[in-house]
């Protein structure tokens, strides 16, 4: 063989066998970590590429099942639900969206619109409607402040709440403690007007549903409070302290009579509020009807949007019978003899 050949053969057989060693573990974990910087940055693109389409309004709708955790609530909910939204600004774009929120968030903001003008008119009417025109309009301020607080917070928390997890769970704690505001406000007028001519009840009764509803709103900043498995957590509290209401009622019935209860004292409306609130609450902890129907109703006609048409409009049947019992009072001008007018 000629040394040419001999040469070629040395050589083949060296580049055979660099091929055949196994490379060094110090220049495997070398080339491992020069790639890692490169799988970070391709992470990073398709981050930036998600967070764009979802800026320009470009998402679509997914199914439960591919939802994050924390995005998980209602699991007979099956299609149509918003990705996470890592912009504020898609949030609230996707208000003009159909999706499983669309509903929750335009039957709150409709009904926070309304109350917000319906209590300006009622604050800036004459105060020839008030016996007492400050103290009155303090307690007419106080129910109107807890019903656009809850529903400000509630159409707020069901728009954003796709944002983060951090955001959710901020909005949340928003979202149940106005629902205690709302029944905190509720109970303050018609404790007013009921017990108007028995101050030392009313003030028990006040300081009463201020410290439960205080409580409820203490309850709720627990971060576990607004997890899936404290559904009927959340609607026992708030039922609770809705209820509360039953002794007051109580009261005045056996005081009054039963005739006057449901005349003068209104309390026909209130059963009627009392009614909606508690078929809301327990639509929504039990969640019917797409507990029968999983994947009907993923857009319309859930239970959380059945609660939220019944939450407005109890409220509007609470401020009716309020209203009804002011002008009562005023037609006594203030005094507490009411026989003539049974």
């Amino acid at each position: 063989m000629s040394q040419v050949g001999r040469a070629s053969k040395h050589l083949k057989g060296k580049v055979e066998e660099e091929q055949t060693c196994p490379v060094p573990q110090e220049e495997e974990e070398e080339v491992r970590v020069l790639t890692l910087p490169l799988q970070a940055h391709h992470a990073m693109e398709k981050m930036e590429e998600f967070v764009y389409k979802v800026w320009e309004g470009r998402w679509r709708v997914i199914p439960y099942d591919v939802l994050p955790d924390w995005l998980k609530d209602n699991d007979y909910l099956l299609h149509g639900h918003r990705p996470p939204m890592p912009s504020f600004r898609a949030c609230f774009k996707s208000i003009f969206r159909i999706h499983t929120e669309t509903g929750n968030i335009w039957t709150h903001l409709l009904g926070f619109v309304l109350f917000l003008f319906l209590g300006i008119l009622t604050m800036l009417r004459p105060n020839m409607y008030f016996m007492a025109p400050l103290q009155e309009k303090v307690v007419f301020g106080m129910f109107f402040l807890g019903a656009v607080l809850c529903l400000s917070f509630s159409w707020l928390f069901h728009t954003v709440y796709c944002h983060s997890e951090k955001v959710s769970r901020t909005f949340s704690k928003l979202d149940y403690s106005g629902i205690a505001l709302l029944i905190m406000g509720s109970f303050v007028p018609w404790l007013y007007y009921s017990f108007y001519c028995s101050p030392q009840p009313r003030l028990i009764y006040l300081s009463i549903v201020c410290v439960l509803g205080i409580s409820a709103i203490i309850v709720a900043q627990w971060d576990r409070f607004a997890t899936p498995k404290h559904r009927q957590t959340r609607a026992g509290v708030f039922l609770g302290l809705g209820l509360s209401g039953v002794v007051p009622t109580m009261h005045f019935t056996i005081a009054e009579g039963f005739v006057k209860a449901t005349t003068v004292g209104q309390m026909g409306w209130f059963f009627l509020m009392a009614v909606m609130y508690i078929t809301g609450a327990g639509l929504y902890a039990a969640r019917i009807p797409e507990r029968f129907f999983p994947g009907k109703f993923d857009i319309w006609f859930q239970s959380h949007q059945i609660f939220h048409v019944l939450v407005v409009a109890a409220a509007f049947v609470h401020f009716y019978g309020v209203s009804n019992l002011q002008e009562f009072r005023y037609g006594l001008e203030g005094g507490c003899t009411d026989d003539s007018l049974l």
